[in-house]
């Protein structure tokens, strides 16, 4: 996986924006993989879905924690990327307090599909999810990969552990 240039995909997101006004003053802003990975070397880590228990209740609160010491390492940016769209995303981020950590919903799974990374999760009740992974990409190319092992459609488990912010760290 070393070497290889991202996919370039278009990301439906929502962003705030205080003209709109009201209860919910967001709009849809399409970013590209160019918008978010040119110019800058990032940490992106991908899991299976927001709001579930290993990637709310330690990957994506230890990224954030950590944030200060990937920077220090020459990190300009860390994304986190589910197939989920950027309502469960946003509300996702809300409900972890995030502040620096970046949410990128891959709502269709196109990303996901051409990183092959895309996995059945019927037997979860998920539908087409992320594999967990990690890479640090330089301005658009990965760099280093963290695979969780045991990729296959319907796992019986989800490992965590190579993709984990401190292993990755520990690789910077």
């Amino acid at each position: 996986m070393l070497s290889k240039k991202l996919p370039d995909v278009v990301f439906h997101t929502r962003v705030r924006d205080e003209s709109i006004g009201g209860d919910n003053p967001f709009r849809w802003q399409d970013v590209t993989t160019g918008d978010l990975f040119a110019g800058k070397r990032v940490v992106l880590f991908s899991l299976p879905g927001a709001f579930t228990p290993t990637c709310s209740t330690f990957q994506l609160p230890d990224f954030e924690k950590l944030y200060d010491q990937f920077v220090a390492k020459g990190i300009d940016e860390i994304y986190c990327l589910s197939v989920n769209d950027s309502f469960v995303m946003n509300a996702w981020g809300k409900s972890q307090n995030l502040q620096k950590v970046k949410l990128i919903p891959d709502g269709s799974g196109e990303f996901t599909r051409k990183m092959g990374m895309l996995v059945i999760k019927d037997n979860l009740g998920f539908g087409m999810r992320s594999w967990r992974y990690g890479a640090v990409v330089n301005d658009g190319e990965i760099e280093a990969w963290f695979e969780e092992p045991g990729f296959a459609d319907n796992a019986g488990d989800d490992p965590y552990g190579e993709s984990s912010p401190q292993n990755i760290l520990k690789a910077l």
